[in-house]
């Protein structure tokens, strides 16, 4: 699995992922960094096989009307301290990876994860 950490979640989640073994891009490593329009990222992510991670309801929007991004975990917490969504990744993480396996929008939250079907 590759991922996509879109611009509004910390790059220390993307190192994080990595350290776990996986391809991961943020939005700090493209060529416009935290300023690539929304598109470019669908786009991206979807040549390339990345699953964004996203709290932007934006791309929920895209991916219900245009089916993109293909793969998408959609978080939804809130504002919540850099350490807390870490934490939440670190609980959940073998969890988001098996049901990413499976389906293409997970949602997670500060209290469940849903799959949509």
């Amino acid at each position: 699995m590759k991922f996509l950490v879109d611009a509004q979640l910390p790059y220390l989640l993307a190192q994080w992922i990595r350290d776990k073994g996986f391809e991961v891009v943020h939005t700090d490593d493209l060529p416009a960094k935290d300023e690539t329009e929304d598109r470019e990222i669908r786009l991206f992510a979807d040549a390339n096989g990345f699953i964004v991670i996203t709290k932007d309801s934006d791309f929920l929007d895209s991916y219900i009307l245009k089916s993109s991004p293909r793969k998408m975990l959609l978080i939804t917490t809130g504002n919540i301290k850099n350490k807390a969504l870490l934490d939440l990744f670190r609980l959940n993480f073998q969890e988001l990876i098996n049901l990413l396996a499976i389906y293409d929008l997970i949602e997670m939250s500060n209290t469940q994860i849903t799959a949509h079907e």
